[in-house]
């Protein structure tokens, strides 16, 4: 599996490009901003995007979506609690004095258990509310992409509408820490991690915080 990462926009959201190697078909995750600089990277790579998708619906993961959909013809796919998110993603930015463009309405809603098919890999949707009503993780071919519901050494922040904290650490306990120890942890923002890190020394996971 090929996995690239950039950091992009003014806030440095992890958007991942993850190609089949066999196909170079590819799925693009959380194209925050800069999409000329993202297609840049799948052309250098080889890659064809055919799928954008979303972990939630804020507008530092979502920038670049019409970008990318209009220049590759890649569908787009979002969980569809986070839709309303979505569709204000302008005015997100605007609270923060910053401008994004608006995103297109998303081809294909994900929902709990959904495949991702992409080539030769295979990503199974895990619903994770907490930080957003719709957030979500992508887990396949011992990878997890999990958006800003896992950080190395933290978890997203739950202050914001439709946050909730004791939600957020029950699907990180219940649904990200069975995986095995060995899985590649990539968050929405800064460094990779692996479950096994986390179960070690995030003190959100261990009870260290408290």
């Amino acid at each position: 599996m090929i996995v690239k990462t950039l950091a992009v926009g003014p806030l440095q959201v992890n958007c991942y490009l993850v190609g089949c190697p066999r196909t170079a078909k590819a799925l693009v995750i959380d194209p925050g901003d800069e999409g000329p600089r993202i297609l840049a990277a799948l052309a250098e790579a080889g890659l064809q995007a055919v799928l954008v998708v979303n972990t939630h619906g804020h507008f530092d993961h979502v920038g670049a979506n019409a970008c990318l959909v209009e220049a590759s013809g890649a569908e787009l796919a979002l969980h569809a609690a986070d839709l309303p998110l979505l569709r204000q993603a302008a005015r997100q930015a605007a609270s923060y004095g910053l401008q994004t463009p608006p995103s297109p309405e998303p081809d294909r809603l994900l929902h709990n258990g959904d495949l991702i098919e992409i080539g030769d890999l295979s990503f199974e949707v895990i619903h994770t509310p907490g930080h957003s009503p719709g957030g979500i993780c992508l887990y396949g071919e011992g990878h997890l992409f999990c958006g800003d519901t896992l950080f190395a050494g933290s978890i997203g922040r739950t202050d914001l509408p439709g946050g909730d904290l004791d939600q957020l650490l029950g699907h990180i306990r219940n649904d990200l820490m069975i995986l095995p120890e060995a899985t590649q942890v990539h968050p929405g923002h800064g460094p990779d991690s692996t479950i096994g890190r986390e179960k070690s020394l995030n003190p959100f996971i261990n009870g260290d915080y408290l």
